[in-house]
């Protein structure tokens, strides 16, 4: 198959042709559709003209039966205009009383066209074979009552010659038009080709390299001729090739400060730019000039700005390799960029051997896997991802924080991920440390409380030993009994004195404490370790709560447990929401903490603050934290409840959401007798839910 390829000048000759032909071909159909239907239209308004003004001036000669005057007035209408085919008129009876046709009046045309009694007049299109006749039948009324109708028939195909002939006139104009604008077209794109060529020779040498082609013709004057300028120091002084209107920084009085976008509407009106200023092709000449030339000096721009780069470059993965973390880039298809010394030596590779490879062909493929999907959701969603891995390195396990965060270009697309991973081995076991010193105060409130139970029953039974002691004679075995239990009872008032000693508790320090202060120093120490587990504090407080009377230390570690059990049953990628109002009706403070963990089985919840029961796994519990919690509220006057699931909370799809809530109630009234208390941190009741 031979596909031919016509030229630019003939393309815009076939095209203005076609343009013209097509214009005309259309200008004359709608033309001669308006001009017919214009005809036709007004062909019918004379005829339902002359019929109406017919049956109007027949109405006297009906009454009085004149058929001689009936005749003169259809002989009055045939020589109204020469396509007048026939008049009749029909009595009331359908009758003809009077006709034009010289040969027989056709009884057909009786009811070809009736006048409907809703209307005036009708108007119908007959075939009489021959030719096509247009009926017009207007009624005649007297006296309001029908008396007959009048027909007029008009002919058609005179009417259609007439058109014919106004056509032909149309068609002919059109066909003159065309031509003369043909003429006309091809002069012009043989004028616009040429010049356009002179463009295209010119982008061909700029394609070769060669950027000092002069495409926009010379100037019979240029700028410092035209307004006698002699600073030969201004840009534009000199420069044949690039017009003043362009350059920067011309000293010209008129002009304004600024490249080409800032000065051109002042420049528009300077005489200059008049006098020199081309058509649309002249501007583009014009424009690939000032082009080839700024590309040039751009060349020799970038030489040097990709030296400069480099250096940057240098410098940058100097200071990545610096860096103890392990940082990578990543593109959208989670192919590797970048990376640093640290990352290769983790993975024990060479940087060459890892730049351009993919996590499939560097981890395992779940490993692999897993960071494709972290990858994916972190360009999905434009928001940090972060996790915590433990992993086996040659020295035992480590821990290691990854964070991923998307790289934008300047749209604001995201181009790819940059991810870091830092060694918190080290933070893991304060961690860890900080979690079994938190055990070992549980351990010491359970010794508390022991001792609290023990100590009355211990000192009852000594009490009573000494007396019957005192009373049972000496020698026998009763006595020795006696003294057995009184030993012994020694040795447990011991022991319960040294666990008090251990566990002692300070007294209650009461002051006025600032409830959404005491919660944001708990959270401020906390936070962070929760954040890496992508645990997020949400804060709602209300700013306008009065103070309360309490041990600002205690409130506090009723905080620190209800953060901690909250961000257990979470475990990882969660939310705990801290809410704090003011409840005028029953003057006390209203604090809830929310949590999107697992909640509590409703089996457990009437339990969850006796003391040694917990919902934790083996070793991760002793059971005293909320018992404790339960303690300190009871003795601030106030009461706390645990909702799970939390009412009103749903998901998307309108099923209960999970988690738990703890809402506590403090009164703001000052509580009494609190300066009294020591250390005692619950009694271990059951308070059950609300």
């Amino acid at each position: 198959m031979i596909t031919l390829k016509f030229s630019f000048r003939t393309k815009i000759y076939t095209v203005i042709i076609s343009i013209l032909l097509m214009f005309g071909i259309v200008l004359s159909v709608i033309v001669s559709e308006i001009v017919t239907d214009s005809l036709l239209e007004e062909n019918k308004k004379r005829g339902i003209a002359i019929a109406v003004n017919l049956a109007a001036r027949i109405r006297e000669p009906i009454l009085a039966m004149d058929f001689l005057r009936m005749n003169d007035l259809l002989d009055e209408v045939a020589r109204l205009s020469d396509d007048v085919s026939y008049t009749f008129i029909l009595d009331k009876g359908k009758e003809t009383l009077v006709h034009s046709f010289k040969g027989g009046f056709p009884v057909e045309l009786k009811m070809a066209n009736i006048v409907p009694l809703e209307k005036n007049f009708n108007v119908k299109l007959l075939n009489t074979g021959k030719e096509l006749i247009y009926d017009f039948a207007v009624p005649i009324f007297i006296g309001g009552d029908r008396f007959g109708a009048v027909h007029i028939g008009i002919s058609r195909t005179k009417v259609q010659e007439t058109i014919n002939r106004l056509l032909r006139t149309i068609f002919l104009a059109t066909g003159f038009v065309i031509i003369i604008a043909g003429f006309v077209g091809t002069f012009f794109a043989r004028t616009v080709t040429k010049r356009i060529n002179i463009l295209r020779r010119s982008s061909e040498e700029a394609v070769k390299g060669n950027l000092d082609a002069q495409t926009a013709p010379l100037l019979k004057q240029d700028c410092w001729e035209i307004m006698s300028c002699d600073k030969k120091q201004c840009p534009a002084y000199g420069d044949t090739r690039r017009r003043c209107w362009y350059l920067a920084g011309t000293m010209c009085p008129t002009c304004v400060a600024g490249d080409y976008a800032q000065k051109i509407d002042t420049c528009r009106k300077c005489k200059v730019y008049r006098k020199n200023a081309g058509d649309e092709i002249q501007h583009l000449a014009e424009s690939f000039d000032v082009m080839a030339l700024s590309l040039n000096e751009h060349i020799s721009g970038l030489k040097e700005t990709e030296e400069r780069l480099r250096q940057q470059s240098q410098l940058l993965q100097t200071i990545l390799d610096a860096t103890p973390d392990i940082v990578c880039l990543q593109d959208r298809e989670s192919i590797y960029r970048a990376v640093n010394k640290a990352f290769c030596k983790f993975i024990s590779k060479e940087e060459k051997d890892v730049i351009g490879k993919t996590d499939f062909e560097l981890f395992p493929r779940d490993l692999a896997e897993k960071n494709h999907e972290e990858n994916l959701r972190v360009m999905e969603t434009g928001k940090p991802f972060e996790r915590q891995d433990e992993v086996q390195a040659a020295k035992g396990k480590k821990w290691f924080h990854v964070v991923k965060i998307p790289v934008y270009d300047t749209d604001g697309n995201v181009t790819g991920i940059l991810w870091s991973g830092r060694d918190i081995t080290e933070l893991k076991e304060i961690q860890a440390r900080l979690v079994q010193s938190q055990k070992m105060e549980s351990i010491g409130q359970l010794a508390a409380g022991i001792a609290h139970e023990i100590n009355t029953p211990i000192g009852i039974i000594l009490g009573y030993a000494q007396l019957l002691l005192e009373e049972a004679p000496e020698g026998g075995d009763i006595y020795e009994g006696l003294q057995t239990i009184e030993k012994q009872s020694k040795i447990c008032r011991r022991i319960v004195a040294d666990l008090l000693r251990f566990s002692r508790h300070t007294e209650s320090t009461v002051t006025s404490v600032d409830i959404n202060q005491c919660i944001e120093e708990v959270v401020s120490v906390v936070e962070h370790t929760f954040k890496l587990e992508r645990v997020t504090i949400k804060r709602d407080y209300d700013a306008n709560l009065p103070p309360v009377k309490g041990d600002k230390e205690k409130l506090k570690q009723v905080f620190v447990n209800l953060l901690n059990n909250a961000h257990d049953a979470i475990g990882t990628d969660g939310t705990i929401t801290i809410t704090t109002s003011f409840d005028k009706k029953n003057s006390e403070l209203v604090i809830s903490m929310a949590d999107t963990g697992r909640g509590i089985p409703p089996e457990k919840i009437d339990k969850i603050f006796d003391p040694f029961f917990t919902t934790k796994a083996v070793g991760k519990g002793t059971g005293l934290g909320l018992s404790v919690t339960f303690g300190i509220i009871q003795e601030h006057g106030g009461r706390i409840e645990v909702q799970s699931p939390p009412l009103f909370s749903k998901d998307k799809e309108g099923a209960d959401a999970g988690g738990a809530v703890f809402i506590i109630y403090l009164p703001v009234s000052e509580i009494t007798g609190l300066e009294n208390k020591k250390g005692e941190t619950g009694d271990g009741k059951n308070i059950g839910v609300g």
